[in-house]
């Protein structure tokens, strides 16, 4: 999920349960203008910091406790990534996203984005 400044729902992807966080990443920065593009531990990888560079942004990412070659981390910016986990919170009132109640991936995310138009116009 991409978030805007204000916590805002921008844009998202489903996957399924086994694949990972990094691998969407491209996708969803795509084409958005950022100076900063903030993310856990799970989208650290060169490929990805490297494709944020070339945006003109600041990748602001922790390092994986088993890279060799760290990269500074600028604490103050990656203290506002409380943004996205309070989006997540606020999406997850709708009781229909927080308990899946439909079955098929095309509908939940037909809910998702429901849910997230509300947010926006609030």
């Amino acid at each position: 999920m991409v978030v805007r400044g204000l916590g805002c729902p921008v844009r998202f992807t489903l996957t399924a349960g086994q694949k990972g966080d990094a691998p969407q990443a491209d996708a969803l920065i795509e084409g958005l203008p950022a100076k900063v593009v903030m993310g856990d531990t799970a989208y650290d990888s060169d490929r990805l910091r490297a494709e944020i560079a070339g945006k003109g942004a600041v990748a602001v990412i922790p390092n994986n406790p088993s890279r060799a070659k760290k990269y500074p981390l600028d604490k103050d910016l990656y203290a506002q990534r409380h943004l996205i986990e309070c989006c997540f919170s606020k999406l997850k009132q709708f009781r229909r996203v927080a308990t899946r109640f439909e079955k098929t991936a095309r509908n939940y995310q037909a809910v998702v984005t429901i849910a997230a138009t509300v947010l926006w116009l609030r």
